[in-house]
């Protein structure tokens, strides 16, 4: 199988406080990773092994993500070569991306309010932003 690493492309980030389970945080970012482009078709995921001493988890946490990645077909296993991104993209592409969005809206907007920046104030921060970046 012709693929590229996909580990360099992916960067992991847990939230052990926001209650959503670690191999689901897991899912949804590969799933994500998918979706935004950031790995294709025949990108070789990190090894359950590396990938654990990584993020300080216990390996079986990983094969649960992975196993269910596979079962749903967005990855494929390949003994003794690694587990490789497969051409399905996961279902519900729209509601990944606006479950993504609203996650880090969120917590784009607690930062803001925790460093007592309010609504009228944030919005005209964003505008200014955005008009720097176009010019």
């Amino acid at each position: 199988m012709n693929s590229t690493n996909a580990e360099t492309k992916l960067s992991f980030s847990l939230d052990t406080a926001n209650g959503v389970p670690v191999y689901r945080q897991i899912i949804q970012q590969i799933e994500y990773a998918i979706l935004s482009g950031r790995v294709q078709a025949g990108d070789r995921l990190p090894t359950i092994r590396a990938l654990a001493v990584d993020l300080k988890i216990n390996p079986n946490t990983i094969v649960k993500a992975y196993s269910e990645l596979e079962i749903r077909g967005i990855l494929n296993k390949q003994v003794g070569s690694g587990t490789y991104i497969s051409g399905k993209k996961p279902i519900g592409e729209e509601q990944a991306r606006n479950r993504k969005i609203q996650e880090v809206l969120g917590r784009f907007i607690d930062e803001m309010y925790s460093l007592g920046v309010e609504k009228t104030e944030l919005v005209n921060l964003i505008e200014a932003y955005d008009e720097r970046r176009m010019t």
